[in-house]
């Protein structure tokens, strides 16, 4: 079973099997499992962002350092209503607001700006009244404020849209003189923007949210708090994007296509929160459900493989050696060396002429497939390398399969399995929680099983169930024989 998105990603729901593990030659760390497909922040969130640093906090790149809120800047704008006064705004961010340059000569050097902001306007009498030492002068075309601003030992003296700036260019004194094209009111504003953002950003107590962060989490904060954007953290608190609100009202989802199955029960958490885009199957059609015409394709074939075989040959494709051998060894195992009810003439063609393409035998194929799953693993892990849940009517019920050849080994270990199926039964709430070990060479399975043994009884014609675990003989297959005898019981 596994998922497939456009960006080129195949996910399977679980571990791989040992059969395809040793065919394949792959570690078992090696598996891209798909544990769930709700909605993430890093499919939602814009890759493009502003980290905002401060040049003396000795900040590695992209470490957030704080953020900055239209609030935050209004709040600061109005305090300069209030107290206009600059402190400390660093020369170069003021010459890049006001788009100006110094007039002084080379060897005055002035590192910021600093002081209370004057507006110098045409008077009767005395101009710069009241003017103290240190005072940042805005003027225009006004020789003598300029003249007594340089008495006064101004710290700075801005000249807006003025000739003196070619008079007084090369000067050498203790004040910064500079020159810009913008009138003197638009010089004031854009001179309270040279502030440096680290002193308006806000430092503690951020919102921010994280690349595995789900979106009803982040929903839900973003509900309880009033910023437009928040800054996306990756697993080294590193900021990589941006999340708006906007963002939440139209996530990108998953983009997903089931393979080898379509019941919400056997896929993964958060299917509904996914955006499904096609269905290949070869099992009954279940309970996904889609809100517009889907790709979907279904045939009562003995494997999936041997359906999407099918597909690479209407696309005059050819799988790869390897490919090729793996998709094989799939229907060898789904149909149990084509000995299940499932199987049909097709299969049989399509896994030859996979085999020629591998150059392989399936008959050898099939001994290594099932010798291979007998393997002595953990009990929890057998049980779940091929377990399905169902839904019949209003039961519940999980269903393991293992296919081997020496069963009466597996079956030693009953005791063992059963303490898993009890565990597993009571963490899924489950009604009754089966173990079919299918032998390929007796042609039937024993059955282990937790719950009531006279459902066993009738589903299967049985005289009498004495324990645990029962023969059924012919019985191979879970889709075709066992599923289907309980839905027939229970209606």
């Amino acid at each position: 079973m596994s998922y497939y998105d456009r960006t080129g990603v195949t996910c399977v729901l679980s571990v791989l099997g040992e059969d395809y593990r040793i065919f394949l030659n792959v570690p078992e760390t090696e598996d891209p499992i798909l544990k769930e497909c709700s909605g993430y922040c890093d499919k939602t969130s814009r890759r493009i962002a502003v980290c905002a640093k401060e040049t003396d906090a000795n900040l590695e790149d992209d470490t957030l350092y704080g953020m900055v809120t239209a609030g935050g800047i209004a709040e600061s704008d109005m305090r300069a209503i209030q107290v206009p006064v600059v402190h400390d705004a660093p020369i170069f961010n003021v010459l890049s607001a006001l788009e100006g340059h110094i007039i002084n000569c080379d060897e005055d050097v002035f590192d910021a700006v600093s002081g209370e902001v004057v507006i110098a306007l045409p008077t009767p009498g005395e101009c710069l009244r009241g003017v103290k030492e240190g005072t940042v002068v805005i003027c225009g075309q006004q020789e003598d404020v300029v003249e007594k601003a340089l008495a006064l030992k101004a710290s700075c003296i801005i000249l807006c849209q003025s000739n003196l700036a070619e008079k007084y260019n090369g000067i050498s004194c203790s004040t910064c003189m500079i020159a810009t094209p913008y009138d003197a009111w638009r010089a004031a504003r854009m001179l309270y923007q040279a502030t440096p953002v680290s002193r308006i950003a806000k430092t503690e107590d951020l919102v921010c949210f994280h690349l595995d962060d789900f979106l009803d989490d982040v929903r839900e904060a973003v509900v309880q708090s009033r910023y437009r954007s928040y800054p996306v953290l990756d697993s080294s608190d590193k900021v990589i994007g941006t999340l708006s609100r906007y963002h939440l009202l139209q996530p990108r989802r998953k983009r997903i296509e089931l393979v080898d199955h379509n019941e919400i029960g056997q896929s993964v958490p958060g299917l509904d929160q996914a955006e499904l885009i096609g269905i290949i199957d070869h099992h009954r059609l279940a309970d996904v459900q889609t809100g517009y015409p889907v790709f979907m394709r279904n045939e009562p074939v003995g494997s999936t493989n041997t359906i999407i075989a099918t597909m690479f040959q209407e696309h005059g494709l050819m799988p790869g050696e390897k490919l090729a051998g793996l998709m094989a060894a799939a229907i060898v195992s789904d149909t149990v060396m084509f000995k299940s009810p499932t199987t049909t003439p097709r299969d049989r063609r399509i896994a030859d002429r996979l085999a020629r393409i591998a150059g392989i035998d399936l008959e050898a194929l099939g001994r290594e497939v099932f010798s291979a799953s007998s393997a002595d693993k953990p009990a929890d892990v057998l049980l779940k390398t091929d377990f399905k849940e169902f839904h019949i009517a209003d039961h519940k019920l999980g269903i393991s399969q293992i296919t081997t050849m020496d069963s009466e080994h597996m079956l030693s270990r009953c005791e063992e399995f059963l303490g898993e199926m009890q565990k597993m039964k009571e963490t899924k709430n489950y009604d009754m929680m089966l173990l079919m070990i299918t032998d390929v060479l007796r042609e039937g399975t024993e059955l282990i099983f937790l719950g009531d043994k006279e459902i066993i009884r009738q589903a299967f014609s049985l005289n009498e169930i004495t324990d645990h675990n029962v023969f059924l003989k012919g019985i191979v297959s879970r889709k075709k024989q066992m599923v289907p005898a309980l839905a027939l019981l229970w209606g």
